[in-house]
């Protein structure tokens, strides 16, 4: 997909990880697990950017200028439910994270997003914002929470997803050109019911047990 704001992070490690959450007979236990590790190999490469600072440190020996990640530079916004399965995979990386909360459902009637929760850390719009969600299938859930993180002042927004459709990506672009996409892998399409194929089934079921 030619897009320089759309990054696959295709890495050996990773995919070996995918193998797991795409077999069905993977227990929740294993697939909660397995999305963590995932969540912390994407955040590593797409953190590369992350703001910095210059600070001084005394080894045993003798002061040295040290660069480190700028304190409350980060806000880590999953979309309710799945998204949660990524945060902890996240912090474990940067545990001073801000973590705030996003849920929409779609109105049946108007087929517009409804906003059903939205818990945001005090001075997001200073934040670099990952929003994080393990499918973007439709892209909807994922254009609507950016949307309304730039009505809120936010102007560095990523997007973090496992497994994406080329339809799902292709809105988000779209709609947002500003925003930096992050995948791990581009799958064939979305099917009548818009699941990804070939996909791992519903992300949030299998994170939760539940059906």
């Amino acid at each position: 997909m030619e897009n320089n704001k759309v990054h696959i992070l295709d890495h050996p490690l990773i995919r070996h990880k995918l193998a797991i959450i795409r077999n069905k007979e993977t227990d929740t236990k294993q697939f909660r697990e397995i999305i963590k590790e995932i969540a912390t190999l994407m955040a590593y490469e797409s953190f590369k950017d992350v703001p910095t600072q210059e600070i001084e440190v005394e080894t045993p020996l003798e002061k040295v200028k040290q660069t480190v990640v700028k304190e409350n530079s980060i806000a880590i916004v999953p979309i309710l439910r799945a998204g949660l399965g990524m945060v902890d995979g996240i912090l474990s990386l940067f545990p001073a994270a801000k973590v705030g909360h996003i849920g929409l459902y779609r109105n049946e009637e108007t087929l517009e997003p409804e906003e059903y929760y939205c818990k945001l850390p005090v001075g997001i719009e200073e934040k670099v914002v990952m929003v994080v969600d393990p499918m973007l299938a439709t892209g909807g859930s994922a254009a609507d929470a950016i949307k309304m993180l730039k009505k809120r002042g936010c102007k560095k927004i990523k997007l973090l997803s496992i497994i994406a459709a080329p339809e799902g990506v292709k809105k988000v672009a779209d709609e947002h050109p500003d925003v930096d996409i992050f995948i791990s892998t581009l799958d064939r399409c979305l099917n009548e019911h818009g699941y990804i194929l070939p996909g791992l089934g519903d992300a949030g079921d299998r994170i939760f047990g539940t059906k």
